[in-house]
C-alpha cells in the first residue's frame, strides 16, 4: 500500500512524458513507462478534439498489444489556437512564432486520456478541454523564453509547470490538463474500472 492507494493490477504509462508520470507518482500510484513507438505522422489531422482523441487511443492500444493484461494509460495534449494546432517547435523560430501568436490571446489546450486493458476488453477515451490566456509578451520576454531552450519539447510552445508559468495570465479549467494529463478526470477512470482501489491510509485506531 503506498499513500492509501493499492493497484490491482499493472498500471503502464504509455508515454515518456516525465511530467505524466510525475503526476501519476504524486497521487501514489506505482507505474512503469513503456513509451508507445506508434508514428503520429500516420494519424489523419481531424477536428482538434477528435484527432488527439486518435493519437491517445493509438498509443494506448499499440502497448496494449504488448501487454494485454496489464491497464495501460494512454494520453496526448495539442494546444490550438483559433481551431488551428500548434503542435511541438522544431527550433527556436518556429517557437517564436507560436508564442507571438500566443500572446495576449486566449487559446485551449485539449489532453485525451485512454484508458483500459486488452485483455478485459474494457477502454474508456475521455477528452478535457482548458482556456489559457497569455499575457502580451514582449520580443525581449520571448527571446529570453527560447533561449531557455524549455520551449523545445512542448506543444505550443511552453511548460505552464515550468519557467513558461510568467506568460499565463489566467486559465478556465483543468491544470494538470495543461501539464499534460488531467489528473481529476484520469483517477476517476481508474477507480471506476478498479484498475486501483482506495483505503484509508491512517493506522487503526486513529
Amino acid at each position: 500500500m503506498i499513500g492509501g492507494c493499492i493497484s490491482h493490477n499493472e498500471i503502464i504509462l504509455a508515454s515518456k512524458s516525465p511530467r505524466r508520470r510525475q503526476l501519476l507518482e504524486q497521487f501514489g500510484l506505482q507505474i512503469k513507462i513503456v513509451p508507445s513507438k506508434i508514428d503520429e505522422k500516420q494519424i489523419p489531422e481531424t477536428e482538434p478534439s477528435k484527432y488527439v482523441q486518435l493519437l491517445a487511443t493509438a498509443k494506448a492500444r499499440y502497448v496494449a498489444e504488448a501487454i494485454p493484461n496489464a491497464w495501460i494509460i494512454g494520453a496526448d495534449t495539442i494546444v490550438v489556437l483559433e481551431n488551428h494546432i500548434l503542435g511541438k517547435p522544431l527550433g527556436p523560430a518556429q517557437a517564436r512564432s507560436m508564442l507571438q501568436k500566443l500572446s495576449g490571446n486566449t487559446h485551449t489546450v485539449f489532453t485525451a486520456i485512454a484508458v483500459g486493458c486488452k485483455n478485459r476488453q474494457d477502454w474508456t477515451v475521455k477528452v478535457v478541454a482548458t482556456q489559457v490566456t497569455f499575457k502580451t509578451l514582449s520580443r525581449p520576454e520571448i527571446q529570453w523564453y527560447v533561449s531557455t531552450g524549455e520551449p523545445f519539447d512542448k506543444a505550443g510552445g511552453y511548460g505552464i509547470q515550468g519557467m513558461g508559468a510568467f506568460m499565463v495570465r489566467s486559465i478556465s479549467g483543468s491544470y494538470s490538463n495543461v501539464v499534460g494529463l488531467p489528473l481529476c478526470e484520469t483517477i476517476e477512470i481508474l477507480i471506476a474500472k478498479e484498475a486501483i482501489m482506495l483505503s484509508d491510509a491512517r493506522p487503526e485506531g486513529v
